[in-house]
């Protein structure tokens, strides 16, 4: 999996702590931590858009 282009979030800081985000050829999501790069999770575009859309939903509660 090292072959993959990761690209590093905008949100994560310069140096430590970052988030990986990579696309395969089949459209497959792939994410990794800086700290640990060899676990990977792999998901859709569709359940990333979903969790992403409850993170930021329960963001919005006080």
């Amino acid at each position: 999996m090292s072959s993959l282009p990761w690209r590093k979030s905008s949100y994560s800081p310069e140096q430590a702590n970052c988030v990986h985000i990579s696309r395969t050829a089949d459209g497959t999501i792939r994410l990794r931590e800086s700290d640990d790069p060899d676990v990977i999770v792999r998901t859709t575009p569709a359940a990333l858009r979903a969790f992403l859309r409850t993170l930021k939903a329960g963001a919005a509660q006080p």
